[in-house]
């Protein structure tokens, strides 16, 4: 364990330089003093890092020490931080190898903590409610081309009723979730959020842009999402589910649905669960809940679940005359 440690040491410093103590305990779960322990340890084995004391100090390496590993090339070697670590491995606690695996390549790739930084401002993939892709995003590409060389782009999008509008943006980052790509973007000093199937052309200009230092695409992202919601038209619903069908809820909902399941009350003796779900509309209800069959019995609103059986009549009736 004391191995893996030290070799993690090593390379978080190699990789991201000077850093002091604490924030090192932190990254590796222990406490200073530990680090410190560390730190003669792998001095007495021959490896050049010291320690600073005061402001402006910290643990480093020293900077002509480095392990090399050829083959990747640069834009190769900065698609590995476009990875982060999705909820499902953290709940099955692999969070924690997997953070430390890509540390160490990215030590022995020679990566700068520059390269790291300027791929985490501009890509973010959100793995919550995650769904394979159904739209097609014909000019991701391009938009990532020029987010990556801080060009400024010229868009057409699609609005409501065909209505097709120009726009000149900064393209700040590229964010996925649920399977939907979406463009952050500023234009004329404010933050847009744009969906890329929704846009019919982007082209690059010859204009550059400088992103805001404080610009952090994570937490605006989250702040975003937040807004969403909250502004978002709820329309629920209370329903009958099949066992069979709750491990495949937070694919739709998201993961805040395990929450709910486990404050629910009690399944009936059918092993069926009584919950709250939350859609947009009728509309958007209906059509989630007649795909999952006969997994589901809406109990409310009345609306709904007439809307439903009314469907569910004409199909029958459609294939019977078939």
């Amino acid at each position: 364990m004391r191995a893996d440690r030290l070799l993690a040491l090593l390379m978080t410093l190699q990789t991201r330089g000077k850093l002091p103590a604490r924030a090192l305990a932190e990254e590796l779960g222990v406490s200073e003093r530990t680090i410190y322990r560390d730190m003669v340890a792998l001095n007495a084995a021959g490896i050049p890092v010291y320690a600073e004391r005061g402001p402006g100090g910290g643990c480093a390496l020293v900077e002509s020490y480095r392990t090399t590993l050829t083959g990747l090339s640069g834009a190769e070697r900065r698609a590995l931080f476009t990875l982060n670590i999705p909820a499902p491995l953290v709940e099955l606690g692999l969070d924690q190898e997997l953070k430390t695996a890509l540390l160490k390549l990215s030590a022995a790739l020679e990566t700068s903590s520059q390269d790291e930084a300027f791929v985490r401002q501009r890509i973010y993939l959100d793995w919550e409610g995650w769904t394979r892709p159904d739209e097609p995003v014909p000019h991701l590409r391009t938009i990532y081309a020029a987010l990556c060389q801080e060009r400024r782009l010229r868009l057409a999008l699609r609005l409501p009723f065909d209505t097709r509008v120009e726009r000149r943006v900064d393209p700040y980052g590229l964010v996925a979730r649920g399977g939907v790509w979406r463009l952050v973007c500023s234009r004329h000093g404010e933050l847009r959020v744009y969906r890329v199937a929704s846009i019919l052309e982007a082209i690059p200009l010859d204009e550059s842009f400088e992103l805001p230092v404080e610009f952090d695409l994570r937490a605006f992202w989250k702040d975003w999402r937040a807004v969403e919601e909250r502004n978002q038209p709820h329309y629920e619903v209370q329903a009958r589910l099949s066992p069979e069908l709750l491990p495949w809820l937070p694919a739709y909902f998201g993961n805040w649905i395990h929450e709910a399941i486990a404050q629910a009350a009690p399944s009936d003796e059918s092993g069926w669960l009584r919950l709250t779900l939350t859609f947009e509309s009728l509309e958007a209800a209906r059509e989630r809940i007649l795909g999952w069959g006969r997994a589901v019995e809406v109990l409310s609103p009345p609306a709904l679940r007439k809307s439903v059986i009314d469907v569910a009549g004409q199909i029958v009736e459609f294939y019977g005359a078939k």
